[in-house]
């Protein structure tokens, strides 16, 4: 019962809010102004506010959810963030936006460029300024090379509103979300996480590195619902969400030429790789055990 009533009501939020979205969208382009587009925002992430809260409010009061939240004090709604964070479920946007919305600029996720054209949800996403960027594959860019580092160029003009609108920019560096069989095909040297992407947070950096006043380094964690923590939040059987927030600096260890230059590459594949060790560390010493109970768990879930 509370699953289907939480399963009703997020849906309606999500319809409701999507419908006013492609409304202020349709407002965006009839008011082409740089005032109006700049206020259009302001109210496009009201809206994703109000969308966000109550969700969160929803599910707090159909699940007896302990918060966890540690690290942030210093965040502020008037800055400019990326934002990177492991990835278990659909549940970590859930916590991303609780746990965010009255700290920082509403959330934008990159999208791809073809979600542009995907009915009412590139409407929706346009309205709110999510940036959408075009990736050229090495095959297409190897026989069209004058094509090279024209999606990075298209990325940074997509995010020029955002030196006028303080923005929050989320990237999932894991690329996927981490499942037992995923870690075991992949090999990962990680024990509760999948090794990271480095080009899609050193594409970001490259795009709009100059704008960010930190990176916000997130860890998410379901201590008793490792298995299936989306349905667990679902059906009111959530007991706690844990989050760790980690404010990291902005500087040259971060910003080079990720794509030309092999020893910044080099560097920066270090950097990313050392704060994974942590955050595997950091979510051993939450789990209080090894990924093997999590995998077993998983199994007994999915032959039931």
């Amino acid at each position: 019962m509370v699953l289907l009533l939480n399963l009703l009501f997020v849906s309606l939020n999500t319809a409701v809010s999507a419908l006013f979205l492609c409304l202020l969208a349709l407002i965006k382009l009839i008011l082409p102004f740089t005032a109006a587009q700049r206020a259009i925002t302001r109210i496009s992430n009201g809206v994703m506010w109000v969308w966000a809260t109550l969700n969160h409010k929803m599910l707090n009061l159909t699940s007896s959810v302990e918060w966890d939240v540690q690290g942030g004090e210093s965040l502020s709604k008037e800055g400019w963030y990326l934002l990177i964070c492991n990835h278990l479920s659909w549940t970590d946007i859930v916590v991303v936006f609780s746990v965010f919305r009255n700290r920082i600029p509403m959330a934008k996720f990159f999208l791809k460029q073809e979600l542009l054209y995907v009915p009412f949800l590139g409407v929706a996403c346009w309205a709110v300024d999510m940036p959408f960027m075009k990736r050229y594959s090495r095959q297409y860019l190897l026989k069209h090379p004058h094509k090279r580092g024209r999606d990075l160029a298209t990325t940074r003009k997509s995010c020029e509103r955002f030196r006028q609108t303080p923005t929050t920019v989320v990237n999932f560096v894991e690329g996927t979300r981490f499942t037992p069989e995923k870690h075991r095909q992949t090999c990962s040297p990680f024990t509760h996480l999948l090794a990271p992407k480095t080009g899609g947070i050193a594409y970001t950096l490259g795009a709009m590195g100059d704008q960010f006043d930190a990176i916000i380094n997130v860890t998410v964690a379901y201590p008793e619902n490792r298995v299936l923590p989306f349905k667990a939040l679902l059906s009111g059987k959530m007991k706690k969400i844990v989050v760790r927030i980690d404010s990291l600096p902005v500087d040259a260890q971060v910003t080079g030429d990720y794509f030309n230059d092999k020893a910044f590459k080099r560097d920066f594949q270090q950097w990313l790789y050392q704060h994974w060790q942590e955050k595997d560390s950091e979510l051993s010493a939450i789990y209080g055990e090894g990924v093997h109970q999590y995998i077993d768990s998983s199994r007994e879930s999915n032959a039931a």
